[in-house]
């Protein structure tokens, strides 16, 4: 159905009544009104459920409303009463499905009956569960016996640390550390910048830090649309007296004004908080040379304190006791011309010149950051920068300071804690060989950017996938989507259809599982799941909705089944007990942390939940050097475009407030002005003029590459937008198509989609 395209400017403030608005539509189009209220009412709180999106941490005590815009529609999209049954699929085709919008697949609703392929019909029909793993288990046992390392096993950011734990297990004892997840596509480039630098793979802010923080340093972070009810957080620390200072391409709203939607003066009269006292739009990929900029400008402030005789700009204490290596990192500073800084930056001298100022009588500083950062090529050299910075000025390791990743999907950072990663390193082998009676798989596995060049390589023969929607999210999606058939099995655990699916191996499942708002009924009675938010904090979460059909399995009874039929008894696992009781799970998973998971039964009831240690939050410092490493980095630009070609492009990938990761809500992306349509291309007003081009023009991309593969995608219509001069906008994941599997963040491989070297193609007239 066509949709009526409408470009408008949004005037309004992030939150208020917008964001109500919007709430109230998405639960009408669902047809929950007023059935979802009570569900909202428990969102995020301590007796309730965890909310399905994002990370962000959850206060103790809550407010009434611990829910934001996008986090109602991951509400409403879950307990939705419309159903994805095998009659849908006795009239659809995959061909046909692969034709329809994301936003239409999503839509059709909660799947309800485990699926397996015809390939003769290409239609999904149903199958029993007891089938449907036997051939699994058998398919998987074959594979393993070839090889085992020619099985992936893919997990999104939404299972519980319970499931990532048993999944984690299940690889491992299936022969291989291929477990790519979601990180690997966002915050891997954190979890290698920060061991490096301060010796924790996290952040080290806690909500409490708010409380006292003077200056934050805003990097690279959406958060009106990521990460909402963080807002709360920078209000209250604003209307305490702390400046926040942005950098980021493009003016996003969340961090220009806002308005409490719990608020009822805010919502009444005139009133709103501005978050950013400065806002400065950084060319893309130029982080780094902004930072230098700061430094060099803080160099500078040192330099005229220690001639006049007054109190350092540099923590000198902190420096001389804590870290290692500034001589090599000022040296590197103080090369820097200015011009250079300016030209790559695409911030004025003058303007660092201020930051500088604010942040050298700044008492506690918090740098925060999303994936701005890291999804460039030289992602860990400027998440490594933003360290350098903060380190410059004793700002991690005390009250009201530290770094502050922004985390995506919400458990993503927990899979990581309890094992989900393909560096043997990163888990301890030792203790699960002694724990379950198996040797684990010693040598480095797979993550996202290897599985997919391992299936387009044909090395790969079988991808198990819990959550997410993997070929959509991944780069290069149309030579994945060509190779992804040549597979032998794919099996994905889900519930709701998306594009991924569309795709199968030789041998495809497509099974329902339940969502984290359902009830979990086992043996043992109901169940709870646990996760860990982006400050490091582990939650409860219960069910509350009743499931969408008796058909739906929990991931950890899928799990289970999958383990025991493909690799049987070959470990000391009790599948079954802890399948009929989750806290069994977590008894196993304290006695393989039993420092970060003592009394882990009894600790999750907590309000508030409970911390996993950090220890760069005491200042210590698990590095190679038990110190604090200020890195240098390789360049002042960050990005695959090296800038001399001025007719190259970089090209951001964005998602809309009506969209949360791959899932598309709707297509009004309100603070943007932008209705009925994802496929623009946002441009810089001179740029248009400067290619001859006019707003409403529809034209191509083609990605400058050198592999030899063409990227092409075409259909997008120019919008005029306050971007930076040669930068562009266009939508996540519709424009992934042109990221190239080799253009990733070094050493994190990390897709570098914020700054995708493009040029224009533009539309060939229709002959007369």
């Amino acid at each position: 159905m066509a949709r009526k395209e409408k470009f408008k400017p949004y005037k309004g403030p992030a939150g208020g009544w917008g964001s109500i608005k919007s709430v109230t539509r998405h639960m009408a189009k669902q047809m929950l009104l007023p059935r979802a209220v009570p569900e909202l009412m428990q969102q995020n709180k301590p007796d309730g459920f965890m909310c399905v999106s994002c990370a962000w941490a959850k206060p103790e005590p809550s407010h009434t409303a611990e829910f934001c815009e996008n986090g109602a529609k991951a509400t409403f999209a879950e307990i939705t009463p419309r159903r994805t049954t095998p009659i849908f699929f006795e009239t659809h085709t995959l061909t046909e499905l692969r034709g329809w919008t994301d936003h239409d697949l999503e839509n059709q609703g909660r799947l309800t009956h485990p699926l397996r392929y015809n390939g003769e019909t290409d239609r999904y029909e149903a199958v029993g569960w007891d089938e449907a793993m036997a051939e699994i288990g058998r398919e998987l046992a074959t594979i393993r016996a070839k090889d085992p390392r020619r099985a992936v096993f893919y997990m999104s950011g939404r299972a519980s640390l319970e499931t990532a734990y048993m999944y984690q297990l299940f690889a491992r004892i299936y022969g291989n550390n291929n477990l790519p997840d979601s990180s690997n596509m966002c915050h891997e480039t954190t979890s290698v910048a920060l061991p490096e630098s301060i010796g924790v793979p996290d952040g080290t802010v806690r909500l409490e830090d708010f409380e006292t923080v003077s200056t934050i340093l805003f990097f690279g972070q959406n958060v009106g649309s990521n990460s909402p009810r963080m807002l709360h957080q920078l209000k209250d620390a604003v209307e305490r007296g702390t400046t926040i200072i942005t950098f980021n391409p493009l003016r996003e709203r969340g961090l220009e004004r806002f308005v409490d939607p719990q608020n009822p003066i805010q919502m009444l009269t005139p009133d709103e908080t501005r978050i950013s006292s400065l806002y400065h739009q950084v060319r893309a990929g130029g982080d780094i040379a902004a930072i230098a900029g700061i430094c060099k400008a803080l160099f500078a402030l040192d330099d005229l304190a220690k001639s006049r005789g007054e109190a350092r700009i540099l923590d000198t204490a902190f420096i001389k006791q804590h870290t290692a290596g500034l001589d090599a990192f000022e040296t590197f500073i103080r090369r820097q011309t200015w011009v250079d800084i300016e030209r790559e930056s695409g911030i004025a001298r003058g303007h660092l010149e201020v930051v500088a100022g604010i942040y050298a009588k700044a008492e506690n500083v918090i740098g925060i950051y999303g994936m701005g950062l890291t999804q460039h090529k030289l992602g860990i050299d400027t998440v490594q920068m933003l360290v350098n910075l903060l380190l410059l000025r004793g700002n991690i390791g005390r009250a009201g300071a530290g770094i502050c990743p922004v985390r995506g999907h919400s458990n993503v950072q927990g899979q990581r804690t309890v094992g989900i990663a393909e560096k043997p390193e990163l888990v301890p082998l030792d203790r699960l060989a002694e724990q379950y009676s198996f040797e684990p798989p010693r040598e480095e596995g797979m993550h996202t950017v290897a599985a997919c060049q391992g299936i387009v390589k044909g090395e790969v023969d079988a991808f198990i996938g819990l959550g997410g929607n993997f070929l959509r999210a991944v780069p290069d999606r149309d030579v994945m989507e060509a190779h992804w058939s040549h597979m032998r099995l794919s099996v994905q655990g889900a519930t709701k259809l998306n594009r991924s699916h569309l795709f199968g191996g030789t041998v495809a499942y497509l099974l329902p599982c339940l969502g984290r708002i359902e009830i979990d009924r086992q043996e043992s009675g109901e169940q709870i799941v646990t996760m860990e938010d982006s400050t490091a904090v582990f939650h409860k979460s219960r069910g509350m909705q009743e499931p969408a059909g008796p058909h739906l399995r929990s991931e950890p009874w899928i799990v289970a089944q999958m383990a025991k039929a493909s690799v049987g008894g070959e470990a000391s696992v009790d599948w079954d007990g802890w399948v009929a009781d989750y806290g069994k799970v977590r008894d196993a998973m304290e006695a393989t942390w039993p420092d970060m998971f003592a009394r882990f039964n009894e600790r999750i009831h907590e309000p508030g939940g409970f911390p996993r240690p950090i220890p760069a939050r005491e200042r210590i410092w698990n590095t190679e050097n038990s110190k604090a490493n200020f890195k240098v980095p390789q360049a002042l630009h960050a990005s695959f475009d090296t800038g001399k070609d001025h007719n190259v492009l970089r090209l951001i990938t964005l998602r809309s407030n009506d969209q949360f990761n791959t899932t598309i809500y709707g297509y009004r992306d309100r603070f943007r002005g932008i209705e009925g349509t994802r496929m623009v291309v946002l441009m810089n007003e001179k740029d248009i003029r400067r290619f001859g081009l006019e707003e409403g023009n529809i034209v191509g991309m083609e990605t400058v590459a050198d592999d030899g593969i063409e990227r092409q995608m075409h259909g997008f219509k120019i919008v005029s937008y306050d971007v930076p001069a040669g930068c562009i906008g266009a939508y996540y994941p519709e424009a992934n198509a042109l990221i190239p599997l080799y253009q990733h963040a070094e050493r994190s491989h990390v897709p570098a989609a914020k700054s995708v070297p493009v040029r224009l193609i533009a539309p060939v007239a229709e002959p007369v």
